[in-house]
């Protein structure tokens, strides 16, 4: 199959296209940079932004499938650039595949389309979209989620993915924001008076790679998965404090000492929003309110539906995902010199 990675040079849609590249696909990248590590492998990288419709439609041309996972992610920033990056490219994939003949869309949603700002405890696709969202990244990836699954049709089949806290070896995101913080004595802990610290999911990367690989392949060969969303997470919840202090302790690091209530949570990140906005800081602040409510709630899932309908189990379980994490942490450069994106 010759398949499109939008996003190739990301941490998910890296990993998804050097597996698809394994499995005997020709793969093809659209991202914004140059990925030289990826054309090494025989991936055919095309540099392009998916705002753009023209790249986007060159890119696509050829291709039986489309895994989608360019993004503007974060929770900090202009209004019009999430919704040029997550909604106008969205709304070009599409319009590709229908121009191109292009008949398979994957597409890498997010479970904060659903995330309302209370508890998310064991919930399933049934949740509904929430009529507010805290940031304009769960609003716009939830507008490319709809745009998504109702272009679904006997010509195009599509599938979105929702994986939670994606983290391993490679990653740009979540591992780093830890260290960076830890190092600068900025890390809390936001807990309730009772000490209680709520239920997370968080998804290793290789079973975040996986999952598309059975959505294509499941939307490929049947209808059961097409126009539908699915949570995908490891299936082994922990405690918020418990995952930090786990990345930590791979990183050869101490364990969070301080925390914060939800309360001061989100009232810093309020404060810190305003005080952004009017110094027109393009940084994100050190907490949002979007931050805040998210560390503050419970968010796992019901996999109910991804393991019925695409057969996702997930392989790597997070004890083996640590120990991978402190191996590649080893394996790099002492310090935050490792992870640059962080400067």
């Amino acid at each position: 199959m010759r398949v499109l990675v939008t996003g190739g040079g990301g941490f998910i849609g890296g990993g998804v296209a050097r597996r698809l590249l394994e499995l005997g696909h020709t793969v093809r990248s659209l991202a914004r940079g140059e990925y030289p590590e990826l054309a090494n492998l025989g991936i055919d990288v095309r540099r392009g932004d998916i705002a753009n419709e023209s790249a986007v439609e060159s890119a696509t041309r050829g291709c039986d499938a489309v895994i989608h996972t360019a993004a503007k992610a974060g929770v900090w920033g202009s209004r019009i650039e999430y919704e040029r990056a997550n909604v106008v490219g969205t709304r070009n994939v599409i319009g590709a595949c229908h121009k191109g003949g292009c008949g398979l869309l994957v597409f890498t949603s997010s479970p904060s389309v659903v995330f309302d700002g209370r508890h998310q405890e064991n919930v399933d696709e049934s949740a509904p979209y929430p009529g507010r969202f805290l940031a304009s990244y769960p609003r716009t990836k939830a507008e490319a989620e709809r745009l998504v699954l109702e272009a679904n049709s006997p010509n195009l089949a599509t599938v979105a993915l929702r994986p939670h806290l994606v983290w391993g070896p490679g990653d740009r995101n979540l591992v780093p924001r830890v260290l960076e913080r830890a190092h600068a004595g900025s890390l809390r802990s936001v807990r309730e008076r009772s000490g209680q610290s709520r239920l997370v999911d968080s998804t290793f990367i290789d079973n975040a790679v996986e999952a598309h690989e059975l959505a294509l392949q499941s939307i490929a060969r049947s209808g059961t998965a097409r126009g539908k969303a699915y949570f995908i997470s490891n299936g082994e919840p922990l405690p918020m404090e418990e995952l930090l202090n786990r990345i930590l302790e791979a990183a050869g690091l101490p364990a969070i000492r301080r925390t914060v209530s939800p309360l001061m949570a989100y009232t810093a990140g309020a404060v810190l929003e305003c005080v952004s906005a009017l110094l027109h800081r393009c940084k994100e602040p050190p907490m949002t309110r979007f931050v805040a409510r998210q560390l503050a709630t419970a968010h796992w899932f019901d996999l109910s539906a991804a393991r019925r309908d695409l057969g996702y189990r997930p392989g790597v379980s997070l004890a083996e995902g640590f120990q991978r994490l402190e191996a590649w942490l080893r394996s790099t450069s002492p310090g935050l010199k490792a992870f640059p994106w962080c400067n």
